[in-house]
């Protein structure tokens, strides 16, 4: 007998709980393979749920060893236990307050699914978002129901960590107490052979706070960086928002196997050790990039998410939309503003709109899920954020803070919604937020279209949108879009300064007197005018404008909008190898002259000239030609590309040596954002340079790097050109320091040539360092593939596709939630020819039909082939 599909949860069946939690006590006796969990729990009757309701616990593979209820033993009449969860019913409980109390046993060293309890490389840890708790002890597993916990582990493990304060200890356990209420979500404990990084920090009203970072010994050396964010960050949330840390202690782990980045467990984050540890010689300028943004975000979830969390996951992008906008603040306030906004917006696009362009698309606030570790979105965190962007440009930045302060003051220590969150800007601005709420309701990526133009002395703009149809969704209501507009004279000088227009219907006209603009200004009367819109990219949308070649390379040489600036480059790229790709026009010398003068402008930010000189990705590409009425053909962008680089590289030769020369950043080396934007201008000049010099520029880089950023960009260089020593150099140098292998097993597929990407990354699972169950080493293989290099991927034998569905497949019996992410790399099948649709379907309907496939994987598989 087949078993039943699992049947959809939904925003509108919530209820709230029977019962809330007064007081959760634990004591964890650890043993590798049969952990005691000890629970008692202090309920009391919620007044808003059922008369004499039902006692839930949920639960997945515990074995229970005893249960009361004050202090009466419970015989197996008098509970109905299912491999899901344990239920009292309501007839069998006290109608007043009382304790339960558990014993369960686990098994920590068969956890390979790395959710709950579960060893990581003899280091016992835990990971309970989203529903990891109820595989450690029974218990009502959702985020309305808060308590303050206390702790109790006991094991010869030296290092013995938990939420909150440590109250006691003694030879062979510890005692941790949690005083601030939170969800069984946030609960985390970490045992093993450890060793701390430490430093305090003083708060804002004179409080000392405790800092560790812990790691496994030998890696004591590389949180010298992550300390340093973290403290930036505390220093940061008080001066910015006003929030204070309240905990005596603060505790980082580092681990080498964990499913996710990061997790702001209260007072315990526990991170990817990718996260946490650097050195100059074994981590890149991103690497220190994404440790300071990771630390900054989990930090900042002490207040956005954990004093205020969820009401249920419906709500998931409350804490990580709001979250994730608070870190992207911090980065810029950190590094460069414009440069963070524009790598903001390449990961939206990369990311987000490939969900809303596809069979995963969905709200930012989801209606339903089968499991809720698929909704650990780029549209829940990154869209999320945007609508925060979007809500401050809205209403201000001091209306925006007073809202703030009111939703921390109003809602402290609450489990909240959508609708609480969007009250307190209505209380504050006395304004009606239910349009813009349909941001948080309806899926897909809305299109503007603008139009412009001078008549009469007026220079007269017209805007409209329309939201396309997703799956579920047909039709769409108008949203609130708020576009930035400027626009200057053909000489490039700005005439109308940056105005805020809001398109809250499906079109509207705005006019301004010529004229007297160019009165204030200063400047004659122009013929014609150039607009720059959505400058800042002030909304996640799709702008059509039609722009002329010759207005945008007026705006890429002097727009004062750093993005737009940038925005005008890409697209003029982007359109020059669309034509090439139809068999049309090669590059316009005009181009690569504008972007020779922005790269050699030495009053912009170098980071910012190296991203002038990028080009839009494969994905994008594939993407463009879509939209194009083409069909996609990976081996062809490939080609393209390359072509377009190399015609670029010869074009600004004397350029680009020089650059490349000059921008020697010193033998002292730093991550500080100056240092950072100078290797990255130098490193894109040198790949550039190899295309037309050969490779003995790289091979001089990667002898002479002093540092990770330059010797894996010397590496991924010569990779590019065919140099097939320079992978066994890399390896025999750094074959003992398993992060930097990540990096090497996935450089060596994403710079291959694609005709040998599948039979490299065949080759590299062979290789006796590629432990599969570790996700860090499985997704380097994988994406290195999938994501790294499109047109290996896309290979017409199918053979990428065949590759990819054998370790999903073979992933999900050990990681389901691994298996899962790593599936999206067929959400654009779509977008293919027939052929290639045919085999993905193939690979889809062979994963599908895998005896006792998970529910994250099916439910993911099953969109997608809808």
């Amino acid at each position: 007998m087949k078993d039943p599909a699992p049947q959809p949860i939904r925003l509108g069946d919530h209820r709230p709980p029977n019962h809330l939690i007064e007081e959760v006590r634990l004591t964890f006796r650890l043993k590798p393979r049969a952990t005691r969990v000890v629970s008692r729990i202090r309920f009391r009757p919620n007044p808003e749920g059922l008369p004499e309701g039902d006692l839930r616990l949920d639960g997945e593979g515990l074995r229970l060893i005893r249960c009361a209820i004050d202090g009466k033993p419970l015989s197996a009449l008098d509970y109905l236990l299912t491999p899901e969860g344990l239920t009292v019913p309501g007839r069998r409980l006290p109608d007043r307050p009382f304790t339960w109390d558990a014993e369960v046993e686990i098994d920590p060293e068969a956890n390979t699914a790395l959710e709950g309890l579960y060893l990581s490389r003899g280091m016992f840890c835990t990971q309970c978002e989203a529903e990891g708790f109820r595989k450690i002890t029974f218990y009502p597993d959702r985020p309305d129901v808060m308590a303050p916990f206390h702790v109790r582990i006991e094991s010869d493990l030296p290092v013995l960590l938990s939420n909150g304060n440590p109250t006691s200890s003694g030879e062979g356990w510890a005692e941790w107490s949690d005083p601030w209420p939170k969800p069984a979500y946030l609960f985390a404990l970490v045992a093993g052979d450890l060793v701390a990084h430490r430093d305090r920090f003083t708060t804002a009203s004179g409080r000392e706070v405790d800092l560790a970072i812990w790691v496994r010994p030998g890696d004591e050396g590389k949180c010298a960086y992550a300390m340093d964010a973290l403290k930036r960050s505390m220093r940061w949330d008080e001066e910015v928002y006003g929030r204070e840390y309240d905990l005596d202690v603060f505790n980082i782990v580092a681990v080498d196997d964990f499913n996710m980045g990061a997790m702001e467990n209260k007072g315990l984050n526990i991170f990817n050790s990718k996260y946490v540890l650097a050195s100059p010689e074994t981590a890149t300028d991103r690497d220190y990039d994404f440790i300071e943004g990771i630390v900054a975000h989990e930090y900042f979830h002490n207040w956005t998410g954990n004093r205020i969390t969820c009401r249920d996951w419906f709500q998931l992008c409350l804490k990580e939309g709001l979250t994730v906008f608070r870190d992207q603040q911090f980065s810029a306030d950190m590094r460069s503003a414009p440069v963070k906004r524009i790598e903001d917006v390449l990961q939206l696009r990369a990311r987000q709109f490939r969900e809303d362009a596809g069979p995963l698309a969905h709200n930012v606030r989801p209606e339903s899920y089968i499991e809720i570790n698929n909704f650990y979105t780029a549209t829940v965190y990154e869209k999320g954020a945007e609508l925060i962007r979007m809500l401050r440009q809205l209403v201000g930045p001091d209306a925006y803070r007073a809202a703030l302060d009111l939703y921390f003051e109003r809602h402290d220590g609450q489990a909240c919604t959508i609708e609480d969150w969007l009250r307190v800007f209505e209380d504050v601005t006395q304004s009606d937020l239910s349009q813009f709420k349909r941001w948080y309701t309806q899926a897909g990526t809305p299109k503007v279209s603008a139009s412009w133009g001078v008549s009469d002395g007026r220079l007269h703009l017209r805007l409209s949108q329309t939201v396309p149809p997703t799956p579920g969704q047909p039709l769409k209501e108008p949203v609130v879009i708020p576009v930035l507009v400027a626009a200057c004279d053909p000489q490039g000088a700005e005439i109308l300064p940056e105005t805020l227009a809001v398109l809250d219907g499906p079109e509207m006209t705005l006019e301004w007197d010529l004229a007297a603009l160019a009165a204030e200004a200063g400047l004659d009367v122009p013929d014609r005018v150039i607009p720059s819109l959505l400058r800042g990219f002030s909304a996640p949308v799709i702008l059509d404008a039609a722009l002329p070649a010759e207005d945008r390379l007026v705006l890429l040489a002097h727009d004062s909008d750093p993005f737009n600036r940038w925005e005008a480059g890409r697209s003029l790229i982007r359109e020059t190898l669309l034509s090439m790709l139809s068999g049309g026009n090669g590059p316009d010398p005009a181009l690569f002259e504008a972007l020779g003068k922005v790269a050699a402008d030495e009053s912009l930010d170098p980071a910012f000239r190296a991203l002038a000189l990028a080009l839009p990705s494969e994905d994008d590409m594939a993407q463009a030609a879509t939209d194009a009425g083409l069909v996609p053909d990976p081996a062809a962008i490939y080609a393209v590309r390359l072509n377009f680089s190399r015609q670029m590289a010869a074009a600004l030769q004397p350029l680009l040596a020089r650059l490349h020369d000059t921008l020697d950043p010193g033998p002292d080396y730093s991550p500080d954002a100056d240092q950072a934007a100078a290797r990255s201008l130098r490193n894109t000049c040198l790949r550039l340079l190899g295309l037309v010099e050969g490779p003995d520029r790289a091979r001089a880089r990667y002898d002479a790097a002093t540092n990770m950023t330059d010797e894996i960009a010397a590496f991924t260089a010569l990779l590019e050109l065919g140099d097939r020593e320079i992978a066994d150099r890399f390896f025999e140098r750094w074959k003992d320091d398993r992060l930097v292998m990540d990096k090497w097993f996935m450089a060596q597929i994403a710079h291959a040539d694609p005709e040998e990407a599948v039979a490299i990354a065949e080759r590299l699972t062979q290789h006796p360092l590629f432990d599969w169950k570790n996700p860090n080493r499985f997704r380097a293989v994988m994406a290195g593939l999938t994501t790294g290099n499109p047109a290996g991927f896309h290979d017409p034998s199918g053979a990428g596709y065949r590759f990819a569905a054998d370790w999903i497949i073979r992933m999900d019996a050990k990681n389901p939630q691994t298996a899962a992410r790593m599936s999206t790399a067929f959400e654009t099948r779509k977008r293919y020819d027939a052929d290639r649709v045919a085999l993905m379907d193939a690979e889809l309907a062979r994963i599908a039909a895998t005896p006792g496939l998970s529910r994250d994987l099916a439910e993911m598989v099953g969109l997608m082939r809808a």
